[in-house]
């Protein structure tokens, strides 16, 4: 077996949100068409989430919105950390030393996630462990067995909480640390018949998480956002069992995308359950026949210092003042003229108006906040055409 990993305490860097910051940050996540992206550039651009509040009615009115913006109330914000408090959880802010150190690199990360249970599974490096949860018996033995032995070499492993592979990698990881990715809020976990296994998970060693509010309920497109933080917390994403289209070949494609190694344990081309896993083999991913095929791949970068990655921070009161407004209207009507259903690199769209980039990252945060405009994967960027 290879050499294990750090425990992770030497990776509890960050600096911690006051609570102010913190009610502030809330607001802003839980106001309409404010989603992870468009928070990161509206503090990015503002310098602190107060001073973006206070401006996105004004930004998104100046964006064509069709009516106001609703803005997340103080009120609202401190009921949610209420309830977080009341079931033991936390609200953790991406810049906070508790916040999961490999999602901080991922373009978009959520900026807050409620989590729950043992802090410390946070800090350390993450295998990610998905397939089918129609499983066999084979397929959850394997999934054990490597979940089991990466645990023991000092990985957490991470998963969704779902039937079949899900189950059977947290169940073999219970007494090394294991996080559960729910798509619902904390308090709505799914599927029911592991409400007792996700108490045994933050119970012990290991954490639940979520980007959700409390009391919200999965439905069916918030699980590809659940995916996505699988495969941003994992360094790694093993594919047990995975039928063709199915959603462990999203939660593999976006570890493809963020760069992270992506395994595949083959199966029997009989076996529909393995189409999608002999897929990924075909493409790239590493062959997996065993714990050791995982731990040998992941050992030259488990030790690399992960912090270098982008981040969203709040700076001090000297920073510089944003940029307002766009120099005029006919400045706003280029940019929006330039864009159309076809997606578009932010870049483009400022060698083709030639507009300083300020303006340009301006106006289409006034289209984001209206709900006119449609980010894609790579930074892309497209207009929604309006009836």
């Amino acid at each position: 077996m290879s050499s294990s990993v750090s425990s992770g305490k030497e990776n509890r860097r960050g600096v911690a949100l006051t609570d102010a910051q913190r009610t502030a940050w809330l607001r802003l996540i839980r106001s309409d068409n404010v989603g992870p992206a468009t928070f990161r550039d509206l503090i990015n651009h503002f310098g602190s989430a107060d001073a973006a509040l206070a401006a996105i009615p004004e930004m998104s009115r100046r964006g064509g919105a069709a009516r106001a913006i609703r803005v997340a109330t103080v009120q609202q914000a401190e009921q949610e950390l209420e309830i977080a408090a009341r079931f033991n959880a936390r609200l953790v802010g991406i810049g906070e030393p508790d916040y999961p150190f490999a999602l901080r690199q991922i373009d978009a990360a959520p900026p807050l996630l409620a989590m729950k249970g043992d802090f410390a599974a946070a800090n350390r490096p993450s295998v990610g462990i998905v397939g089918s949860r129609n499983a066999s018996i084979s397929g959850a033995k394997i999934a054990a067995m490597i979940a089991r032995d990466c645990g023991r070499a000092g990985y957490t492993i991470t998963s969704g909480l779902a039937r079949g592979i899900d189950t059977a990698a947290h169940r073999a990881s219970l007494d090394t640390g294991t996080i559960a990715v729910l798509a619902g809020g904390l308090d709505q976990p799914y599927p029911p018949e592991n409400i007792p296994l996700l108490g045994d998970i933050t119970g012990g060693v290991g954490l639940c998480v979520s980007e959700m509010p409390f009391g919200w309920e999965p439905r069916a497109r918030d699980f590809p956002r659940r995916n996505r933080v699988i495969a941003g917390i994992s360094l790694g994403v093993v594919v047990v069992e995975a039928a063709q289209r199915s959603g462990s070949l999203i939660t593999a494609r976006l570890a493809g995308d963020f760069g992270r190694l992506v395994f595949a344990v083959p199966g029997s081309p009989l076996d529909p359950r393995c189409h999608g896993t002999n897929d990924l083999l075909k493409n790239g991913g590493i062959v997996t026949t065993s714990s050791q095929d995982v731990l040998e791949a992941l050992a030259p970068i488990s030790q690399l210092d992960l912090f270098n990655g982008s981040t969203i921070a709040e700076p001090g009161e000297d920073g510089a003042s944003p940029l307002m407004h766009p120099l005029d209207d006919s400045d706003r009507m280029r940019i929006t003229n330039a864009l159309g259903p076809t997606p578009v690199e932010i870049d483009d769209i400022i060698r083709h108006t030639e507009i300083p980039a300020a303006t340009v990252y301006l106006v289409l945060l006034e289209l984001d906040l209206a709900g006119r405009l449609h980010r894609h994967p790579g930074g892309l960027v497209s207009l929604l055409m309006q009836n």
